[in-house]
């Protein structure tokens, strides 16, 4: 199991760094967790692949994942607690951080959060 991480916005590679994404499907029905205050949508790549658009409104959350995950924050105010972590990761603006699939991770999200996620299978 890779251990979870965290980099900077500007060390992000490949498509993930794309300011938009073409030729995708997306999939209509919203992905609606907390009662609607965290909220996506997901888009699908022509190599099958997918990641999901969304917005957290301020609250503590907390999500398992089923594979790989590489959260990038697109604007926002939050702290992160990962798996096997004692510290909270504090995102102010843009960043990113990465959380292997079967675990769980916390969120402290301050102000409405722009996010985009991305599904990892290894």
């Amino acid at each position: 199991m890779n251990a979870p991480s965290a980099v900077s916005s500007d060390e992000k590679e490949g498509n993930r760094s794309m300011s938009q994404f073409e030729n995708v499907t997306a999939v209509k029905k919203a992905n609606i967790y907390f009662d609607g205050k965290v909220t996506s949508r997901t888009v699908i790549f022509a190599d099958g692949t997918k990641k999901t658009l969304g917005i957290m409104l301020p609250g503590e959350y907390e999500f398992g994942t089923d594979t790989k995950e590489i959260m990038e924050i697109q604007a926002g105010e939050l702290k992160v607690l990962l798996p096997g972590a004692s510290e909270w990761l504090e995102i102010n603006g843009t960043g990113e951080f990465t959380v292997p699939a079967g675990a769980k991770f916390k969120l402290d999200v301050r102000t409405v959060t722009d996010y985009c996620c991305s599904y990892i299978s290894e």
